[in-house]
């Protein structure tokens, strides 16, 4: 399995199908019964937004830039030959690996268009302890160096958090506001 493919299957909620690859398994999956690993993966990346793999949640929060990120994104997979025909979301870091090993040309150019949001992944599941930061740190390591203004950014949203977006919340905005 390629690179980019096996970090995409290594990010996915685990089954008997992930638990196949036998050897190319990190230690700790390997060792570990699938219902742990279900139970580690829900509590490290569904219950904590820091560590969400939905990467746009990152930049843009769950205001509307975010929902016209996707259609984006959405359309960048149709013109590479690969239209989305699953139920994830485009910024959903697994499908994006996984289209990086189908199209490299394509894919890893927008891979790192994301290196912020990974960076904020990695960053958190440091922080907590999670084995799955082998993988985070892989996919990383793959990536090109990240710029100056890329780590600036991803200071910034690491102390801010997610955009919110409060037009159209009235009157509620100015008790979230305060």
């Amino acid at each position: 399995m390629t690179g980019w493919k096996l970090l995409s299957v290594l990010l996915q909620y685990p089954d008997e199908e992930l638990l196949g690859l036998g050897d190319e398994l990190p230690a700790w999956m390997r060792e570990q019964p699938i219902a742990e690993l279900q139970e580690l993966y829900v509590r490290t990346f569904d219950f904590d937004r820091r560590a969400s793999l939905h990467l746009t949640y990152h930049t843009h929060g769950d205001r509307r830039q975010r929902g016209l990120e996707l259609v984006r994104l959405r359309r960048r997979y149709g013109e590479a030959g690969l239209p989305l025909t699953g139920g994830e979301l485009p910024d959903y870091l697994p499908v994006l690996l996984e289209f990086a090993a189908l199209r490299p040309e394509a894919g890893e150019p927008l891979l790192a268009e994301f290196r912020v949001p990974v960076e904020l992944v990695r960053s958190r599941l440091h922080q907590t302890g999670s084995p799955y930061v082998e993988v985070l740190d892989a996919v990383a390591a793959a990536l090109p160096p990240p710029t100056r203004a890329q780590v600036a950014a991803a200071r910034k949203l690491a102390a801010e958090g997610p955009p919110t977006e409060l037009v159209g919340l009235e009157p509620f905005a100015a008790e979230v506001a305060s």
